[in-house]
C-alpha cells in the first residue's frame, strides 16, 4: 500500500475546507482505498492530508488522469505543499486499513535516518515502539511506512486527543533510550492532526 502524506499552510481556511470536501470525487478510482485529514493543533493554519493506494500503478494512472480537476478547487488557498509518498513497510497494532469513523486524533511521526542506522531505526520500531503503542489505551491503529532516502512515516490513529496525552506522559522519553532512536535519527518531526471527518473520503 502507498501512504500519501500531504501538509501545507492555508491562507484561505473556508476556502480550502470547501475544496477539500471536493475530494469525496476519488470514490471508485481504481486502487484508492482512502483519504482523510485535518488541522494542526500546534500550528492552526497547518493542514495535513493522508491518503491511501493500493499501489504506485493505481497512484500515477490517477495522478496522469483526475487530480488536476479534483486539486483545481483548492488552487491559491494554500501555500508550502509539501508531499511525500511512502510505501508500507508493516502495521502498528492490528492490520491496517485506512478507515477513520472511530478516530480524533491522528499522531504523524516523520524520521530522517542515517543510512547506515536505518536498519536498526525498522528493527526499533517493531520492537520497542510498535509494542508501547499497540499497549496504550485509545490507539486503534497504524502504520509504518518508508520513502526514498532513510525517510520513515509512522501515522496512528487515536480514538482522542486525551488517550495519546496519556501515552506520550508514559515514557517517550524512556522508549527512545531504549531504541537508540538519538543515533539513528539525523531529523525528527511530528504533529497531531484534529481530523475533520467532512474530509474523510
Amino acid at each position: 500500500m502507498l501512504v500519501k502524506w500531504i501538509r501545507c499552510s492555508v491562507v484561505d481556511r473556508h476556502g480550502f475546507e470547501r475544496g477539500q470536501r471536493k475530494w469525496a470525487g476519488l470514490l471508485g478510482e481504481p486502487g484508492f482505498r482512502g483519504q482523510s485529514g485535518g488541522w494542526s493543533r500546534t500550528r492552526p493554519d497547518v493542514a495535513h492530508v493522508f491518503a491511501f493506494w493500493e499501489n504506485r500503478v493505481f497512484y500515477d494512472s490517477f495522478m496522469a488522469r483526475g487530480h488536476d480537476r479534483l486539486a483545481a478547487g483548492q488552487s491559491g488557498m494554500f501555500r508550502d505543499m509539501q508531499v511525500t509518498l511512502f510505501e508500507r513497510r508493516f502495521d502498528v497494532k492490528t492490520g491496517f486499513e485506512p478507515h477513520f469513523a472511530e478516530a480524533d486524533v491522528v499522531r504523524v511521526a516523520h524520521s530522517r535516518v542515517h543510512e547506515e542506522r536505518a536498519e536498526h531505526f525498522v528493527l526499533m520500531q517493531q520492537q520497542v515502539w510498535n509494542p508501547a503503542m499497540a499497549g496504550s489505551p485509545g490507539m486503534l491503529r497504524g502504520v509504518f511506512g518508508e520513502a526514498p532516502g532513510n525517510e520513515f512515516l509512522a501515522l496512528s490513529l487515536w480514538k482522542s486527543s486525551a488517550e495519546r496525552g496519556k501515552y506520550r506522559a508514559a515514557g517517550a522519553e524512556r522508549l527512545a533510550a531504549r531504541a537508540g532512536t538519538e543515533t539513528d535519527v539525523i531529523a525528527l518531526t511530528g504533529d497531531v492532526v484534529e481530523l475533520e471527518p467532512s474530509w474523510t473520503v
